[in-house]
């Protein structure tokens, strides 16, 4: 029954409504209900941040743990005396590009052999690395004077006996260590040489050098590749562009394209700039095209959705005080949206950072024992590396992997942290 517009459901005039009694058992009942599950709420939320934290956590101490040995090396003191050995090298023949070849030449790892043999025994030469003769020739290249004089220089290990130093490691090599740790000649030490050389089939020897470089000319590519086209597509789309049937196919291929796998780009750079435009393979310039392919899409939905978040008001002013459209959107639109855009730019780039299947199908798995020069030699990056190492069936790659880890995750955190400042930088508030 309709009781009227002046009365309430129980056929009560408004004027005599009670008021709600909250301190009813039914009210506060309901009341305790809601903050309990508030409470609830707040604890699964924290305890969902400190489970992702200490996930976080655990990474990275394993990462730490395991990857510290990679740069740090066990090395033994060699006596040695290059005199003795009466090597057909002069101190002028030491100096320029030669050198290397010279000493080479002369027998230099031989007599580094000798002087194995001569201060720890027959078996000594099987513990030194197969680095080690190139140690004392960059001693010698440094100081000429040691031709002719007895000198004693730390030289690397073997990695069997590099584990056993430090860790437990085959009972030979145990006892090897034992041997020398009492006569007091085995030190360890950071491995600089890990962060300045490049690939070897020797763990003791290997270093990252080539592979970051290798990184370093790939982003480059990719990012002045990516950065603009992007940019400038997302500026067309969403300012320029009609409103038809090919802009909303256009817009629906770049969605799909940013959800595309990553070896499927690896497969068009196999296909359009191996085969067809023929460059050279392995080569960071074709890895910076292929990941730009795949950055690409990232950059375009960002700096469309940054470019849309820029107040109508805005362009409504510029166009009020006598700017063109071009002005409106190159001096007022875009500077205010370049924050947005560039938070796409550390997604995509992060994400093309890490990508192993593209640039596995273009050949930058190669070994590369010298790091690249220019954009068109071969190389490789590191998640590439990281990859063939943890293929290694030796002990030694194992600490070497997680060290490669390592510094890919300080890579990445330098290069966000750059991006961040930027975007932090052009960031403007109204």
């Amino acid at each position: 029954m309709n009781n009227g517009p002046d009365t309430d459901t129980v056929g009560r005039p408004p004027s005599e409504r009670r008021p709600t009694d909250w301190k009813a058992a039914a009210v506060q009942r309901r009341t305790r209900r809601r903050y309990a599950a508030e409470r609830r709420f707040r604890l699964i939320g924290l305890a969902a941040v400190w489970l992702s934290a200490g996930f976080l956590a655990l990474l990275l101490a394993s990462m730490l743990t395991q990857g510290i040995g990679g740069f740090r090396q066990t090395r033994i003191a060699l006596p040695i005396d290059l005199a003795r050995e009466h090597l057909p090298v002069t101190g002028d023949q030491v100096h320029g590009r030669g050198a290397d070849l010279a000493l080479a030449g002369a027998g230099l790892e031989n007599a580094v052999d000798h002087a194995a043999t001569a201060a720890y025994g027959a078996e000594a030469p099987d513990w030194l690395s197969d680095g080690a003769w190139l140690v004392v020739r960059d001693a010698v290249k440094r100081d000429p004077s040691l031709l002719r004089r007895p000198a004693t220089i730390d030289v690397p290990v073997t990695s069997a006996i590099d584990i056993a130093a430090r860790r437990d490691g085959p009972a030979a090599a145990e006892a090897v260590v034992a041997r020398l740790q009492a006569r007091g000649v085995l030190s360890v030490g950071w491995n600089l040489g890990f962060l300045t050389s490049s690939d070897s089939t020797d763990p003791t020897r290997v270093g990252i050098w080539g592979a970051l470089k290798g990184s370093l000319l790939t982003m480059m590519v990719t990012l002045l590749l990516a950065f603009p086209v992007g940019v400038f597509a997302a500026l067309y789309l969403e300012e320029y562009a009609p409103r038809n049937r090919w802009t909303d196919i256009i817009e629906v291929s770049i969605n799909n394209l940013a959800a595309v796998p990553s070896i499927i780009f690896g497969l068009l750079g196999l296909a359009v700039f191996l085969n067809t435009m023929h460059l050279p393979r392995s080569a960071p310039i074709v890895g910076g095209l292929t990941l730009a392919l795949m950055t690409m899409p990232v950059i375009v939905i960002a700096g469309r959705n940054a470019i849309k978040a820029v107040p109508p008001s805005i362009r409504d002013a510029a166009l009020a005080v006598g700017a063109s459209p071009v002005q409106v959107v190159f001096d007022h639109v875009l500077p205010l949206a370049l924050p947005g855009i560039l938070t796409g730019t550390i997604i995509g780039m992060a994400r093309a950072l890490g990508e192993t299947a593209p640039l596995l199908m273009i050949g930058m798995r190669a070994f590369i024992a010298a790091p690249p020069s220019r954009l068109a030699d071969p190389a490789t990056v590191l998640p590439v590396q990281i990859f063939l190492w943890s293929d290694q069936v030796d002990r030694g790659f194992v600490e070497k992997t997680s060290a490669a880890i390592i510094v890919l995750l300080v890579f990445l955190l330098a290069m966000n942290g750059l991006a961040i400042y930027l975007r932090n930088r052009f960031e403007t508030r109204w």
